[in-house]
């Protein structure tokens, strides 16, 4: 990447153009910034150094040091110890170091944002943009659409949990944050820039878009996208209903610009909308939170008290129906229920149907490629059903049904369009990812660590194995007998049902409320539960499996429960377990590279753990 220069000045325009900050000391005049950097460790000379309240240690308490290393300004908050005046005098040792201007803010890591934005040249407003949100699917939901805008000829970028891309294939994510700090966020989004992206996908969570940490703070969205809301990380957000607004910041962003973009070098004005689980609880809050169109998507399976609930706020309704699962994807139809009976410019119009009303999808295909305003675009000249997609799990059929809206939406493509492109879907590492290594049973990892994620996997899984049981004992007890009579049935020749093996942990530090409950899902929809070392960080490993296993009431202890914290042992212990037709999940590290202890961080691979585990299983 090309070497930036700013001067101060520039910056301090354009994030305070009502000077709403304090030079303490120093000259701001003939500055020029080259980096930005909140870890005194990296400031090298020409670093702009923010310091802020940290967990343990106040970033003041580095200024001094900052300087030492040659930082050319320092962006500070609170009043300075008399500890840091004195080290700020003693470093004090030359005109250059004297001259450091420190700008005192009233809150240094929310204006780290705009200061970043302004110095990487605001390179949200060079690319459409994707936000995506929600407790779980945010991940496999930013990879599909990149996906999708590829295979549609499109050049983009996103970054994750798992990985990102700059614009060229995907690469592993090495870090365990979502969201990283706002400095990184419009660095990475320069690049794609830079690299001749015209979109961009983010995973938005929840401490990103906190307006108290501001990561994603002057991104402009014009899409967002909200999976799902349950209750998670109350360790920050407090409340569920803070962490539910902090999400909704999503959804208020897209009001907050006018979505003129200037792409590849064209001013282009892009369509913003917004994109909902219809039945999740919280769908008409985030409808609320915004005044562009929102979208809604959902299952036939869903209850749909909570659908209608949130359907007098959106605009349509896309409803998967005929789900058909097996172990390598699903199918699935996709129908519309949309709101309007108008066409854009307001005039009756028989390709639209009124909310509620049952109707293949369908849009005028010559409003979709119109410019101007927005539709979600579908045809009912196509049948949209049977769309195939290579991810097992039915909670996939959700991800990818949010993705094909969102591609339709902001590309002016029909939905029908994306059907063959959606068959041509990979899986994200580590999300419902299928081990074999000619074992008799599956083995699946994924990162499903809370109990609404247990929720969406458990079910359908053991729903699946009874389904195979019973359609192989119902080929076991007809037509097998001599000239194509019924064949022999009974009891003892039945074919028993796969058993659901699950291994898991939970995070330490982090929400305690949610162990015993994921122990209760687990032992209600699983034969055998084994409770293993997640990141335990500073808590002793085996009092939190304990919290765990005081929800596991369905199970007994030695018999289909079994306590481990050494994770690689607990795999060994559950493919020993493990029998013909059965499925092993091993959940809640997938992509992850570690396992975090109180004194050290063990590397760690969750897949090349398992495939090891299992040759040595095949060596026996």
């Amino acid at each position: 990447m090309e070497k930036i220069e700013k001067k101060l000045t520039q910056l301090l325009t354009a994030v305070f153009p009502n000077n709403d900050y304090q030079v303490v000391a120093g000259k701001v005049d003939g500055c020029t910034i080259s980096s930005l950097v909140y870890d005194s460790r990296l400031v090298k000379p020409g670093s702009l150094y923010f310091a802020w309240p940290g967990v343990h240690v106040h970033g003041n308490t580095y200024i001094a040091k900052a300087i030492e290393a040659g930082a050319a300004a320092v962006v500070f908050q609170d009043e300075l110890s008399s500890d840091v005046l004195s080290a700020l005098r003693s470093s004090a040792d030359s005109a250059a170091k004297r001259d450091v201007p420190l700008i005192k803010v009233k809150d240094s890591r929310f204006a780290m944002a705009p200061f970043a934005a302004a110095f990487y040249d605001n390179p949200s407003k060079k690319m459409v943009v994707i936000g995506v949100t929600g407790t779980e699917g945010k991940s496999t939901t930013v990879f599909l659409i990149w996906q999708f805008l590829r295979l549609c000829g499109k050049k983009a970028g996103f970054f994750s949990t798992v990985q990102y891309s700059l614009g060229g294939e995907a690469v592993n994510n090495p870090e365990h944050q979502t969201t990283p700090e706002s400095t990184v966020v419009q660095e990475k989004l320069y690049q794609m820039a830079e690299n001749g992206c015209e979109y961009a996908v983010v995973e938005s969570s929840s401490h990103g878009l906190s307006k108290k940490l501001n990561r994603l703070g002057s991104v402009y969205f014009d899409v967002g996208i909200m999976m799902n809301v349950t209750s998670e990380h109350l360790e920050f957000h407090g409340t569920y209903e803070q962490y539910k607004s902090d999400k909704a910041n999503l959804f208020r962003a897209l009001d907050e610009c006018d979505h003129v973009k200037t792409i590849s070098g064209k001013e282009v004005k892009v369509p913003s909308f917004g994109i909902v689980k219809a039945a999740d609880p919280a769908a008409g809050y985030f409808a609320d939170c915004t005044k562009k169109p929102v979208y809604g998507f959902a299952m036939e399976t869903d209850v749909f008290a909570d659908v209608d609930r949130a359907g007098g706020k959106l605009e349509g309704l896309f409803v998967a129906e005929e789900i058909k699962s097996d172990s390598e994807g699903e199918f699935f139809d996709l129908y519309g229920r949309c709101a309007s009976s108008k066409d854009k410019a307001g005039n009756s119009s028989d390709a639209v149907f009124t909310y509620g009303e049952r109707c293949a999808i369908s849009v005028d295909e010559e409003a979709c490629a119109a410019e101007t305003d927005f539709t979600i675009c579908v045809d009912n000249r196509y049948s949209i059903c049977d769309i195939r997609i290579n991810l097992p799990g039915t909670f996939n059929v959700y991800n990818a049904t949010a993705a094909m809206l969102a591609v339709s939406g902001i590309l002016g493509v029909t939905i029908a369009s994306l059907k063959d492109a959606a068959a041509k879907l990979l899986p994200v590492k580590g999300r419902m990812t299928i081990i074999d290594r000619g074992q008799p049973f599956e083995v699946i990892v994924d990162y499903a660590h809370t109990p609404s994620s247990f929720m969406t996997i458990f079910p359908p899984l053991r729903e699946r194995l009874e389904r195979e049981a019973a359609e192989r004992n119902a080929e076991t007890c007809t037509g097998n007998g001599a000239g194509g009579t019924t064949g022999a049935c009974n009891a003892e020749s039945a074919v028993k049902r796969g058993r659901l093996i699950a291994l898991f942990g939970s995070g330490g530090e982090r929400d305690t409320k949610k162990r015993p409950e994921q122990g209760r899902i687990a032992s209600e929809y699983c034969d055998i539960v084994i409770l293993a070392d997640e990141d335990p960080r500073g808590e002793d490993p085996m009092t939190l499996l304990e919290d765990i296993a005081a929800g596991c009431k369905n199970s007994s202890r030695g018999e289909n429960l079994f306590l481990i914290p050494d994770r690689p042992a607990a795999i060994a212990k559950a493919f020993s377990l493990a029998e013909p037709g059965d499925i092993v999940l091993l959940l809640g590290k997938a992509h992850e590279n570690s396992i975090i202890y109180k004194d050290y961080v063990m590397p760690y691979d969750e897949i090349s753990e398992a495939e090891k585990q299992l040759e040595k299983l095949k060596a026996r």
